[in-house]
């Protein structure tokens, strides 16, 4: 088939199908600490455990409403397919659980830090596991960004694992969805089936804790929860669109929109300290990023 075959003509220009999806996912992603500040009295794992359990319903709604019924019997029905999204389900699972941690425990820059590694990663995947070759613009826009975040690296050492993680699972995640032969409400649904057993797990050790479950103290508490179904598939589903779309190195490179948003949202709205090594490595990253559009636009016009 071929939507299941990886891109190999990443000299080509992106689509506006692709660039739409992947900008309004990164963008909702840039919004979240907001949403997990107003949860900031529930415990992160019982945050976890609700946008598991909140996602599943949402998508078998979305599933039956939009008539996709046979595309998401047919992924269950493939061993191959069902394996991929089993794989690419924890991998997000993981991805939620220590992101959420991190935002809650007050980390923001350490998880601003893991998706500005993330696009670096994802180029090394497009290279090595999709044979995607970069112009010798983009190859500069990558080492301008790995200057600019070995610079913020080298000043967040102790939180650096939270970085690394996050990057890592996020890069995974995102190269099993481009190769999984599945749209992107029937694969996420799959996804939150393969972890609504686990999620189960998790609200069982929630409810043994002290505090037990938030859910119910409160109408405003109970009601944020619940949106987190919403909250969660809408930018997962963008971000599977356009991971099918786009070559995975530019996918990657868009999503500096979302640790740019996190860094700002870091120093103005959470007033963590700006120091002036942010700064430079803010400078680096902006630099590769006007570089990779400058190199994208410039052969957009060319063809």
């Amino acid at each position: 088939m071929p939507e299941t075959t990886p891109s190999r003509i990443p000299r080509q220009s992106p689509s506006v199908s692709g660039l739409l999806p992947a900008f309004g996912a990164y963008g909702i992603w840039c919004l979240f600490p907001l949403y997990f500040a107003l949860l900031k009295d529930v415990a992160p794992f019982e945050v976890v455990v609700w946008r598991l359990m909140c996602t599943l319903p949402f998508c078998l709604v979305a599933v039956v409403v939009l008539r996709q019924g046979s595309a998401l019997r047919a992924a269950l029905t493939s061993p191959r397919t069902l394996a991929t999204l089993a794989l690419s389900g924890f991998l997000i699972g993981a991805n939620w659980l220590i992101y959420v941690v991190a935002i809650m425990e007050g980390h923001v820059l350490a998880a601003s830090l893991g998706y500005y590694i993330n696009p670096l990663m994802n180029v090394l995947a497009a290279t090595v596991f999709l044979k995607e070759r970069l112009t010798r613009r983009q190859w500069i826009a990558v080492a301008l960004a790995t200057i600019g975040v070995a610079l913020l690296a080298r000043g967040a050492l102790d939180t650096l694992w939270i970085s690394l993680m996050l990057a890592l699972s996020f890069a995974c995640y995102g190269l099993a969805r481009k190769l999984a032969p599945v749209a992107a409400l029937p694969g996420l649904t799959v996804e939150t089936l393969v972890l609504f057993l686990p999620a189960l797990g998790l609200m069982w050790w929630q409810i043994q804790q002290p505090g037990g479950l938030a859910m119910g103290s409160s109408t405003r508490i109970s009601l944020l929860l619940l949106c987190a179904g919403p909250l969660t598939a809408i930018p997962l589903m963008l971000f599977a669109t356009a991971a099918r779309a786009l070559p995975f190195s530019v996918l990657g490179f868009i999503q500096f929109v979302t640790p740019t948003g996190l860094f700002l949202m870091s120093v103005f709205v959470f007033d963590e300290p700006l120091k002036p090594i942010q700064l430079v490595c803010f400078a680096f990253i902006w630099a590769a990023v006007g570089v990779f559009c400058w190199d994208i636009l410039s052969r957009r016009k060319a063809g």
